[in-house]
């Protein structure tokens, strides 16, 4: 049960490393910013809850002097003055008065037992005072000359008392909070950008290309990072080399030599049934060397062209006519596609060849758009490719176990095919064909519009 909510919590979080270093900061930060304000605020409550207990305190007793000690002609001058310049009211407490009790919080449970503990367990508060809002103390006047004397309801504004400063507090704390996220977000993003960096300079490595050099400045760590993958980058591309260079030379060992005992063979006077096999021989260790060496050969130096698949398609069915294989081509749309046509037309013979190699018969060719993207599938009537093994069979050197004995080949074909198509950004789908078969398509990236 823990590791299904665990799955289902990591379903939910963010999938790149910028948004979830960006969240663990955010969160990181809201928490530090809570923990401080209620630091603040359980050390300061009780210290601004004495002054102003103090404050109203002092206030009642001023006020309580100056009516004692006032002329009684003056007293009614006194309370408009203090109701006028200070905000102050006094107002003789009824025990019929309707009032409305102050908020149940810690600072003002801290105000009032201060201010109850200064003037008597008998102090009353209130919020508001027959329908007038404020902050009300009741207080008492013990004197025979004073008219009305008894208990008296003492009213202060209650911004004076209880400061409305906790919105405006808030705007300031998050205006701050947005300022560090900001800056989190501008650091974690500058670390993020290499990475990425060097995810696209891989993909373009597993596409078989050569990437640009990724800058090595920045963090010591991530600049040590790329310069790893630079020197990996620069040993595959010698690698390369080296492995081209030397197919190249063993193609022309081999193939010398091949061709004297092709001829040799040809003239020995042998029976022409003998001949023919040799011969047949000859030919399929020659095409076998041929995909060795198309296998190895970078088309990255091949410049891309917008290219009509259709046109393409034809140019091929119309070879292969000639050498008495009649191919149908048929275009459901016009294609177009910015590809490296050399490459692309080497890919598209490949399919060719294992159609007839495999569904002994020509193929045929269909062109169109799929989702919007230029597409050419070559189909055939073949044994087809079981599904399982479609992936398999895309892998060099990987051959179905019911061809091997039918068929000689290297198993490069596929391979070729798929190491070119995913060099041109495309796809390489291997589907079932209704009817029987197999549809080998080449789908393509649609060519951007201007």
């Amino acid at each position: 049960m823990a590791s299904a909510r665990g799955r289902s919590f990591l379903v939910g979080a963010p999938s790149t490393l910028l948004w979830r270093i960006f969240l663990v900061v955010t969160l990181l930060m809201l928490a530090s910013v809570a923990v401080w304000s209620a630091i603040f605020s359980h050390f300061d409550q009780a210290s601004r809850a004495a002054q102003t207990a103090q404050t109203v305190v002092s206030i009642i007793n001023l006020t309580r002097t100056a009516l004692l000690n006032a002329d009684p002609g003056l007293r009614k001058d006194l309370l408009l003055d203090l109701a006028t310049q200070e905000g102050i009211r006094i107002y003789p407490a009824e025990a019929d008065d309707r009032i409305t009790p102050l908020e149940d919080s810690t600072h003002v449970k801290m105000l009032t037992t201060e201010v109850r503990h200064q003037l008597g367990p008998e102090t009353r508060f209130a919020s508001s005072w027959e329908g007038l809002p404020g902050f009300w103390v009741s207080f008492h006047i013990q004197a025979d000359d004073i008219e009305n004397a008894g208990e008296f309801w003492f009213m202060l504004p209650a911004e004076r008392v209880i400061r409305p400063h906790a919105l405006e507090w808030m705007w300031w704390g998050t205006a701050a909070l947005t300022l560090a996220m900001l800056g989190a977000y501008m650091i974690v993003s500058r670390l993020n950008r290499p990475l990425k960096a060097l995810a696209t300079a891989a993909r373009t490595v597993g596409r078989g290309e050569v990437p640009p050099r990724l800058s090595e400045s920045g963090p010591a760590e991530l600049a040590e990072l790329a310069h790893a993958f630079n020197q990996m980058s620069h040993d595959l591309q010698e690698l390369d080399a080296d492995r081209a260079l030397i197919l190249a030379g063993v193609s022309h060992d081999l193939r010398t030599p091949l061709a004297r005992l092709r001829l040799g063979i040809e003239m020995c006077g042998a029976d022409p049934v003998d001949v023919d096999a040799m011969v047949s021989d000859i030919e399929d260790m020659d095409r076998i060397i041929g995909q060795f060496l198309a296998f190895s050969r970078q088309d990255a130096e091949e410049a891309h062209e917008v290219t009509d698949l259709a046109g393409l398609a034809n140019e091929l069915a119309g070879l292969y006519a000639r050498r008495g294989f009649p191919i149908h081509v048929l275009a459901t749309a016009n294609a177009m596609a910015q590809v490296r046509p050399q490459a692309l037309r080497r890919a598209v013979t490949n399919l060719i060849e294992n159609a007839l190699r495999y569904a002994g018969h020509a193929p045929e060719i269909a062109v169109g758009l799929l989702d919007g993207r230029p597409m050419i599938e070559v189909l055939d009537r073949g044994p087809g490719i079981p599904t399982d093994e479609i992936e398999r069979v895309k892998r060099p050197f990987t051959r179905l176990e019911s061809a091997r004995s039918d068929t000689k080949g290297s198993g490069l074909g596929l391979a070729i095919v798929d190491r070119i198509v995913r060099g041109q950004h495309g796809e390489f789908r291997l589907l079932p064909r209704e009817g029987g078969g197999l549809r080998a398509c080449i789908l393509l990236p649609a060519i951007p519009k201007t």
